[in-house]
């Protein structure tokens, strides 16, 4: 219904934007792909978009990348896989790697990805293993480094796990573990991904 929306970007988190587009601001769930995709400030950007419509909610998914719309959509399609899920997913690992996992049925490797269970990652791997080898487009994305506070990080990654659907004592636990792992020079993104697996 929505192709894309093109506007000014008012506010930027890791699991949602919200562009302006002439006084009206669209708020859109995105994944960790495009948060790094995205500068800080108020940039003019496009966001390729896909509206999911449920009986209690009408959600916007907003992509930097059509080729990250694209795979979306190839894992909204798999029964048991749903947008969050998908979010969650394209989260986790770059859409190369997804790709890769898929077309190289590397169950381990989906199954790595939490909310995936052993019967998804299959499930994902069978129904688009075919499709994906046949488009044979693998792409990569590149994390990147933003200056920001340990605090900071932490409340911003915690805030991304919430509203992916993480509850917070879980996520929590789980962002506290990381960083006496990895330290404090880990990345919003990383925080995410390592959380999310």
């Amino acid at each position: 219904m929505i192709a894309y929306i093109d506007g000014k970007l008012t506010y930027k988190d890791p699991a949602y934007v919200i562009i302006d587009v002439n006084g009206v601001g669209y708020e859109m769930k995105i994944s960790l792909q495009t948060y790094s995709a995205l500068q800080d400030g108020t940039e003019r950007c496009r966001l390729y978009t896909f509206l999911s419509i449920r009986e209690d909610a009408h959600t916007l998914f907003g992509f930097k990348e059509p080729d990250e719309k694209t795979l979306f959509l190839d894992l909204i399609s798999v029964s048991g896989i749903g947008p969050s899920t998908a979010l969650v997913m394209l989260s986790s690992l770059s859409s190369g790697e997804i790709r890769h996992a898929l077309m190289h049925e590397d169950v381990k490797t989906i199954q790595s990805i939490k909310g995936i269970g052993a019967k998804t990652a299959q499930r994902a791997i069978i129904e688009l293993k075919d499709k994906l080898r046949k488009e044979n487009m693998l792409g990569t994305s590149a994390p990147t480094i933003f200056g920001l506070s340990s605090s900071k990080v932490k409340n911003e990654a915690l805030a991304a796990l919430v509203t992916l659907g993480i509850p917070k004592n879980v996520a929590e636990k789980s962002i506290e573990a990381i960083l006496k792992k990895e330290g404090d020079d880990v990345t919003v993104e990383q925080l995410i991904k390592l959380a999310l697996r």
